[in-house]
């Protein structure tokens, strides 16, 4: 199984539409165009098909966990200073 039929996978499983995606990669400060996007779903024939990297699928993984749970709580412990 390819990083591409993962995504396509995580795709359908959460319904989640091309704005949805930019956002979610956005969340982690990671730009992506439509148009590169749509490349990732292509039939692996098509002219225009690329392959999904691990960078970009790494990066979609951690952003939907922020969608989802929400962004991680800041820790409330404080260093001592050493007296």
């Amino acid at each position: 199984m390819t990083n591409n039929d993962i995504f396509k996978k995580l795709r359908v499983a959460h319904k989640l539409r091309d704005d949805d995606i930019v956002k979610i990669l956005e969340l982690v400060d990671f730009r992506i165009s439509k148009s590169e996007l749509n490349a990732f779903f292509r039939r692996e024939d098509h002219p225009k098909y690329v392959e999904c990297g691990d960078q970009i699928l790494r990066n979609f993984l951690n952003g939907l966990i922020i969608h989802l749970r929400g962004p991680m709580p800041k820790s409330n412990k404080q260093k001592k200073s050493p007296q």
